[in-house]
């Protein structure tokens, strides 16, 4: 049985009471998401800060990928496109950036503000098809609640 986003909500609400900071919110949200969607080896948050997408929390190896510029790679094609990305197989993209020799594929969904882009959740698994439509809508409603939470007043949500 798929996981439902009622958990990680739950967590975040939760969270939310104690404080306004995005970069506790977002410990706590990525620690939810890593427990909903256990196939994923590396789950954590990119904001959008200028033309370029800045690593924040994040639970798994480290990855040398800390700034990505939008129009580069999965995360920064999401941006480019305004569109999530669900790729089963990551070894067919020609603009790919490998963040670990492992991954296969990924999932990533943007984190909205009013209406504007100002992150996203980027997840990755070492197996083949690991994410699906199911998979992304529940990180769809998990975004879609984040940034009601964060808000442009509560993040930095640039003019871009």
């Amino acid at each position: 049985m798929k996981p439902d986003a009622a958990a990680v909500l739950q967590i975040m609400q939760t969270k939310a009471v104690d404080t306004s900071d995005r970069e506790a919110l977002g410990r706590a949200v990525v620690e939810a998401l890593v427990r909903a969607l256990p196939q994923a080896s590396w789950t954590g948050i990119y904001w959008l800060e200028g033309k370029e997408l800045c690593l924040g929390p994040y639970s798994g190896p480290a990855t040398e990928h800390t700034r990505i510029p939008v129009g580069r790679g999965v995360c920064g094609t999401a941006v480019a496109e305004d569109a999530d990305q669900v790729i089963d197989d990551v070894r067919t993209l020609d603009n790919y950036l490998s963040c670990s020799a492992g991954v296969r594929s990924e999932l990533v969904v943007l984190i909205r503000a009013r209406d504007r882009v100002v992150g996203q959740f980027d997840l990755d698994a070492d197996t083949v098809g690991a994410f699906d439509e199911e998979d992304r809508r529940l990180v769809r409603t998990v975004a879609d609640a984040f940034g009601g939470l964060i808000g442009p007043e509560r993040g930095r949500a640039p003019d871009v």
